[in-house]
């Protein structure tokens, strides 16, 4: 008999969820590839409050709680102050988003998860009229860019290479080409 599909389902972050958040982001594998805790808990909780327009939602794998997952606008974050940084965001249209994800629990690395939540939610992302989807993963964190190679995104050819620290990627359609 097959392996029942696991139901993938998501929701947007309620301040009920900070508690969880933080307990995640403590975790050695959210230490390493975001910031410090308590800062971009902040960040999370100003998104919930409407301070920030990213969208932010945990994803729930048959009802459990398993990850974290958001959407930002690219327009947004095209000025100087985000430039500095992040001169790659200069390079891309102001109408894409970027999408940035994390599995909550270390128990639940390396099982396909990751890969099946953002398939999905790319999907969700298209249907609601979204044309051009980045995510932007350290290189180095090879778990990361397995799973989003493996979720249908590529690097950016004319990008790849020219910024230490960040992969810029993109979800391929037929439609959607950046390269």
């Amino acid at each position: 008999m097959p392996a029942k599909t696991p139901e993938i389902d998501f929701r947007a972050v309620s301040p009920g969820d900070l508690d969880l958040l933080g307990q995640w982001m403590e975790t050695s594998h959210w230490r390493k590839w975001w910031g410090d805790p308590e800062e971009e808990l902040g960040f999370i909780r100003d998104m919930v409050e409407g301070r920030d327009t990213t969208r932010p939602f945990i994803f729930e794998v048959d009802g459990r709680p398993v990850g974290y997952i958001q959407y930002w606008f690219i327009g947004e974050h095209q000025n100087e102050q985000w430039a500095k940084d992040d001169p790659w965001l200069m390079e891309l249209p102001a109408d894409a988003i970027g999408v940035d994800l994390s599995i909550g629990a270390v128990e639940n690395l390396s099982k396909g998860i990751g890969t099946a939540s953002l398939r999905k939610f790319v999907q969700k992302l298209l249907q609601d009229g979204f044309k051009t989807i980045i995510i932007d993963p350290d290189p180095d964190n090879e778990r990361a860019v397995r799973a989003y190679r493996k979720s249908g995104f590529r690097p950016v050819k004319h990008l790849e290479g020219r910024f230490e620290g960040v992969l810029v990627m993109q979800y391929k359609t037929n439609k959607n080409e950046l390269n």
